[in-house]
């Protein structure tokens, strides 16, 4: 059930991919497995990769063969991983996403709008990139923001500042929505609305417990929730 927020005003919307656009769970579960199978590893469920998705690939590459959230790996260990996770997710990067439902309606109906759209990601810019291009969504936004393409990624507001810079909006004329903590912590810091979705990856975290301006089941909710700044 969603929570209904009250009504924001906004130039621009930032949106992150994993959990929020595209469910790409399988994919990334599909490449750790490969990594770890290649590594003399027990491999994991698709339940237990999704709670370790959030900070970024060198993060789940430490979940991954650390066994928690938590975990860290010796540097050796982690370079052998990381090597591995990097070759494996390049072929399977797309093979089974799919937009989560009301992506494509919430993205039509926000450009409808007039609404400036980028897409801010912990996900190494190499992967992000080709990842909307094979789920047909690379053309909806100005901006592509990689975890990897500034020197800091979320939860740091820089991703989120270069983003409302990049496409001509003060921060407070900017809604950011996403699935996790790391999503809302940066937009908060970075002085943006927050909307959430239920349907991600929180690291196991319910969405409810986060700083948010509201849950929405969908992007196409939020979109009805948005009235653009003319």
């Amino acid at each position: 059930m969603s929570v209904a927020p009250s009504r924001l005003r906004a130039r621009a919307v930032v949106i992150d991919l994993d959990g929020t656009l595209l469910d790409t769970v399988a994919d990334l579960a599909a490449a750790v497995n490969l990594m770890l199978a290649e590594l003399g590893r027990d491999t994991l469920s698709e339940p237990v990769v999704a709670s370790y998705v959030g900070k970024g690939a060198d993060v789940l590459v430490h979940r991954a063969l650390g066994g928690g959230l938590d975990a860290r790996v010796d540097a050796a260990l982690h370079a052998r991983g990381a090597a591995a996770f990097a070759r494996h997710y390049t072929v399977e990067n797309g093979r089974h996403a799919r937009p989560y439902d009301g992506v494509r309606g919430g993205l039509d109906a926000m450009r409808a709008m007039g609404l400036r759209l980028a897409c801010v990601t912990n996900k190494p810019q190499v992967f992000a990139d080709p990842l909307l291009e094979r789920c047909g969504m690379r053309a909806d936004f100005e901006l592509v923001l990689g975890g990897d393409a500034l020197p800091r990624k979320k939860p740091d507001p820089m991703p989120m500042l270069h983003a409302a810079g990049a496409l001509g909006a003060a921060p407070h004329e900017v809604v950011a929505i996403g699935d996790s903590v790391n999503d809302a912590l940066a937009a908060r810091a970075a002085g943006m609305a927050v909307l959430a979705v239920p349907y991600g990856y929180n690291e196991g975290r319910d969405v409810r417990s986060l700083d948010t301006d509201g849950i929405v089941g969908s992007l196409l909710e939020a979109a009805a929730r948005i009235d653009p700044i003319r």
